[in-house]
């Protein structure tokens, strides 16, 4: 940020002028320009400046802030001289786009320009709209004026209720409600100087250089500090993300984890953007002191447990640096006690991203289990099916696909020929007990519901010391969230679109567990995996349609029920279920990745111990 000029510095004039509205700007047609505005003018008392596309000249502020850095460069004006409506904010963002704006933070500055409406990502993108001054020109009027009281966000200022119901639609018609709805607080607040003290962190500092706290430090709180997320009608509203204008040579963004909390007061403007929404981008920035818990260790199963595990390994691949194999390996082997079946989900193929038909990842799962042994683990071995090239979805070329590893001095795998990309498993009859037409198999391959999605790979295992013993698993990867619009979506509530193509998959292994079920009742069965999606979820209801499952994470404290952190929000999209004869289980979130500045991978993996 540059540094404070010196006071009564003589007056300028800076004018930058726009080449183009940047992508997802409401273009409207010019009118007459407004004089003797004020920002509270600009801003009105709903989403949508009633100035849009209009001119106006000689508005009034100060500078509070400085974007100095990036494409969407600026400064933030505020008048020091508000109105009594709290829906109407008093602060706007003047956009500069790659132009390094010639102002200091305490300017008094008047500013002439053109009121326009910016959708960050697109207006189809579906999220707010910024008011911002673009084509601007300002003339500094004075220097060193002090700066406006930043707005403080805590509980007393922040609603329960998230945002209005607007039945799908946009709620930016809608007068904003500052003192009903959390969204409409912060939207009364764009641009404005707000400020949080000792806030909480319930969101890890992520690559971009941001993390999240929340303003509700009694409110759905996790049993490690986190923010619960358990139903959509309770998204958290006191969430708010933090980022910093502060020059990162000089200022370094703290690393922060989960359960740690951001001391004394962070301050700057209220912003927004596509990637979480209203944001704090501070221009003075707290301390984070440590309170956050150790990465967890789940306990050794017993000689007669089966241990089942589930990982989510994101974008594993040869061109993974070998940093993280060996931390998977370790925890895998230390924090997981090496269970004796792994399924695992996002395994590339063996050249990663590249998309030159490889389809193979005998490299990849080699590598990963060279690694386990070399942390002291045992010699796991692997199966799985190369899926067709391109089909699975996941990072272009990468081919993801779900895998087993498993410990023969623990396990037996039963090999039946005949699985392959698009041939389906069945379950068929052997002397009154169910089996598979082919193990690994896939459920449904061709079925529409797979389309650019991962299918589930079924296998079938024997416990050594069991003979005769049959556990089917069943490794899932569900299609993910894209497309949905956002928690902060500007229409209410938000489409989850996504959860159709999720339903109908869940409805697939719900009937394939049926068809075992059909052939023996007692089957011990075990649905693992990333099913991104929450356990309240549709596509829940229908995998567990008929008893045939139960969704073990329901069984847990309800303050342990996470294993991902999104957006500050603590949820669920990794699960494990069992079929009814499997009465007897021992469940585990292991919390060493989701709520980590430093992960090896964005999931915690989930552990299950069993007695089949």
């Amino acid at each position: 940020m540059p540094s404070r000029r010196p006071f009564r510095r003589p007056a300028t004039v800076a004018a930058v002028a726009c080449t183009a509205l940047a992508t997802g700007l409401l273009a409207l047609p010019q009118t007459a320009a407004a004089a003797g505005t004020r920002i509270h003018d600009i801003q009105g008392s709903t989403r949508i400046s009633p100035l849009a596309g209009r001119q106006v000249s000689g508005v009034p502020g100060t500078v509070t802030a400085v974007r100095s850095f990036g494409s969407a460069r600026g400064f933030w004006v505020q008048d020091p001289r508000p109105d009594d409506d709290p829906a109407t904010s008093e602060a706007v963002f003047v956009f500069t786009g790659k132009e390094t704006p010639k102002v200091a933070v305490g300017d008094a500055v008047t500013f002439t320009g053109t009121v326009s409406e910016y959708y960050p990502g697109g207006k189809d993108a579906g999220l707010q709209s910024v008011t911002e001054i673009t084509a601007a020109t300002w003339k500094v009027t004075a220097s060193g004026t002090p700066l406006p009281a930043a707005f403080r966000l805590d509980a007393a200022a922040i609603p329960q209720r998230y945002a209005p119901d607007a039945g799908g639609k946009s709620i930016e018609p809608l007068p904003l409600r500052p003192g009903s709805y959390a969204l409409d607080r912060y939207e009364s607040l764009e641009g404005m100087r707000v400020a949080v003290a000792d806030a909480p962190v319930v969101g890890p500092t992520g690559s971009h250089h941001e993390l999240w706290v929340t303003t509700e430090p009694r409110h759905a709180r996790t049993a490690r500090g986190g923010a619960l997320y358990s139903s959509y009608a309770d998204p958290n509203s006191g969430r708010v993300k933090v980022a910093s204008l502060l020059p990162l040579d000089q200022h370094p963004f703290p690393a922060a984890d989960v359960g740690d909390e951001l001391t004394g007061t962070t301050e700057g403007p209220l912003d927004y953007d596509s990637f979480g929404g209203y944001t704090l981008q501070a221009t003075a920035m707290g301390k984070v002191t440590d309170h956050g818990p150790a990465p967890e260790t789940t306990r050794k199963q017993q000689a007669d447990e089966l241990a089942v595990a589930t990982y989510n390994v994101e974008n594993l691949s040869p061109a993974t640096p070998q940093a993280k194999f060996d931390r998977l390996a370790q925890a895998l082997v230390h924090h997981l006690s090496a269970p004796d079946v792994v399924a695992l989900e996002e395994v590339q193929d063996d050249n990663g991203p590249t998309d030159d038909g490889v389809v193979s990842a005998g490299a990849t799962l080699k590598k990963l289990t060279d690694a386990i042994k070399a942390a002291g683990g045992p010699a796991y071995e692997a199966r799985q099916i190369d899926p067709a090239d391109d089909q699975d979805g996941g990072q272009p070329g990468g081919n993801i696909r779900v895998a087993f590893l498993f410990n023969p001095g623990r396990v037996s795998f039963t090999d039946i020929p005949g699985g392959d990309a698009t041939t389906p498993v069945r379950a068929v009859d052997d002397h009154g007990r169910a089996a598979l037409s082919a193990s690994p198999g896939r459920i449904a391959p061709e079925d529409p519901a797979w389309k650019d999605s991962r299918k589930p790979l079924v296998g079938q295992f024997s416990v050594k010391n069991r003979p005769g013993s049959r556990v089917f698993v069943v490794a899932d990867h569900f299609n993910s969230k894209g497309g949905d619009q956002g928690l902060d979506s500007r229409f209410q509530p938000p489409a989850r679109s996504s959860e159709t193509q999720r339903t109908a998959q869940a409805r697939l292994v719900n009937g394939f567990v049926k068809d075992l079920l059909a052939k023996d009742p007692k089957a011990d069965v075990v649905v693992a995996g990333d099913l991104n999606d929450y356990q309240f979820s549709p596509a829940l209801k229908a995998l567990t349609d008929g008893g045939a499952l139960t969704d073990l994470v329901n069984g847990l404290p309800r303050a342990e029920r996470y294993g991902y952190v999104y957006q500050g929000n603590s949820q669920v999209l990794d699960h494990m279920l069992t079929s009814s004869h499997l009465a007897r289980t021992d469940y585990d979130i292991v919390h060493i990745n989701a709520e980590y500045a430093d992960q090896a991978s964005d999931h915690d993996p989930q552990v299950l111990r069993i007695r089949p």
